[in-house]
């Protein structure tokens, strides 16, 4: 019996940790306006519900982005598509030779609200990130 609630409760808990699709009317107002101030010209607006969190993915530009609002409308983080040849001098050496035989995929560089920059390689079904100089942080996987 005791399997059985520890299994129900670590399974809610992962559960909450994974973005949810939800409809724009179920995001809050202030979120909204911040969201229509910060990209106005944003275009294909979807948004995920990450915990207490709102995920705004869009295209603006040509490239993919996104930006992750607290319920306040403050930005947590923003995240752009960006091309390889944008990376920091070393990532790609780093996964030439930790991923061998594997390519990065797609490439972005996020910053958070206090303005420190990572960069994340998707590569072989892994994010691998990197801090601002391409100095390997950690790996996690998609």
């Amino acid at each position: 019996m005791k399997k059985i609630a520890f299994i129900l409760v670590m399974g809610v808990g992962t559960t909450t940790t994974f973005a949810q699709k939800i409809q724009k009317s179920a995001v809050p107002e202030a979120v909204k306006s911040s969201m229509q101030k910060q990209f106005p010209i944003a275009k294909e607006v979807k948004w995920d519900k990450e915990g207490s969190n709102f995920e705004a993915s869009f295209d603006l530009n040509e490239k993919d982005q996104s930006v992750l609002f607290d319920p306040q409308g403050n930005i947590q983080e923003t995240e752009m598509e960006i091309e390889k040849k944008e990376l920091p001098i070393g990532i790609l050496d780093y996964v030439k030779l930790h991923y061998k035989g594997k390519e990065a995929k797609e490439v972005a560089r996020i910053t958070d609200a206090q303005g420190s920059v990572t960069f994340e390689v998707e590569v072989g079904g892994k994010d691998v990130i990197f801090d601002s100089n391409g100095k390997f942080l950690k790996e996690s996987k998609e």
